[in-house]
């Protein structure tokens, strides 16, 4: 499998050297200039703000996971076109695949949407053993307080591309701020309703959505893998003395042990999908789920 991969780099990279000798890229055939993401979250923060002045594409498509999906070739040939890449900080996707995405289309402008955010590290903040490259929790996007930081990185980094064109994207960041202020108050509003404070999931995606609410994440991954019996065992208790009754899984992942432990604790088993590029509605919906009666 590695040879197989590491071919289809070579391939991609043969490719992009085609690709990149045309100046400007898809803008010198007439196109509109484009952008490129890691994931479908960030494309709605980047369209909301870039409107109809750039193309938007995203590296990792739906219902992959973004902690291992390797890109394609031809994905790899089309980076040759991007005037810039937003990255979201530190999921797995990047960890790999950033360095040799920026070596290949030098042209490029890479730009940290993370930069700003406060970050859940590894010393504040453990998933019953749960561990992420670089020891930071990456998934920042499932926050209301850090979609206002990452919609204003946004917003900097298509001024900075297009400054002829500022002002638009100023009134569309205000427009999208609305619409992330309006999402917390309707998540508080729901939580607000007597939900119980604490949840299970399998992996660890909802870390900054529980730290704004203060609500409690237990995880039911055992360091990045599937749990051991003794692991089981002991989220189970932990689950009952918290009062946990929704457990919720991802389309990305197995969900044979959420659901044995959902018949055990007599809890709901709750499909989500914390990639959704409707990122307002999924916080919404996540935190309707918290507050149904079994």
């Amino acid at each position: 499998m590695k040879h197989v991969l590491t071919h289809c780099f070579q391939l991609a990279l043969l490719l992009l050297t085609g690709a990149s000798c045309r100046p400007g890229g898809a803008e010198a055939e007439g196109g509109k200039p484009t952008l490129t993401v890691t994931l479908e979250p960030v494309r709605y923060f980047a369209e909301a703000i870039a409107g109809d002045r750039f193309e938007v594409n995203c590296m990792v498509p739906a219902g992959s996971s973004p902690e291992t999906y390797d890109p394609t070739p031809r994905q790899l040939m089309e980076l040759a076109a991007s005037r810039a890449y937003l990255r979201i900080g530190y999921i797995g996707f990047e960890q790999a695949w950033m360095d040799r995405l920026e070596a290949n289309a030098p042209q490029m402008q890479v730009f940290d949407l993370s930069e700003g955010v406060p970050l859940i590290r590894e010393a504040d903040h453990e998933h019953e053993g749960h561990r992420h490259a670089g020891g930071v929790e990456p998934h920042l996007w499932n926050s209301p307080s850090n979609a206002r930081i990452i919609a204003r990185n946004v917003c900097a980094a298509l001024c900075r591309l297009d400054s002829l064109h500022r002002g638009e994207y100023a009134a569309r960041l205000d427009s999208l701020e609305g619409v992330i202020t309006r999402t917390d108050s309707l998540v508080r509003g729901l939580l607000s309703e007597g939900a119980p404070r604490a949840f299970l999931i399998y992996h660890p995606a909802l870390s900054y959505f529980a730290r704004d609410y203060g609500l409690t994440q237990l995880c039911l991954e055992e360091g990045g893998k599937e749990p051991s019996p003794a692991h089981l065992q002991t989220l189970i208790r932990t689950c009952r003395e918290q009062g946990v009754r929704t457990v919720f899984v991802q389309r990305e992942f197995d969900s044979r042990n959420a659901e044995l432990v959902a018949r055990e604790l007599g809890a709901r088993l709750v499909t989500i999908n914390p990639l959704n590029y409707h990122w307002d509605e999924e916080l919404v919906e996540t935190a309707r789920q918290l507050t149904i009666d079994n």
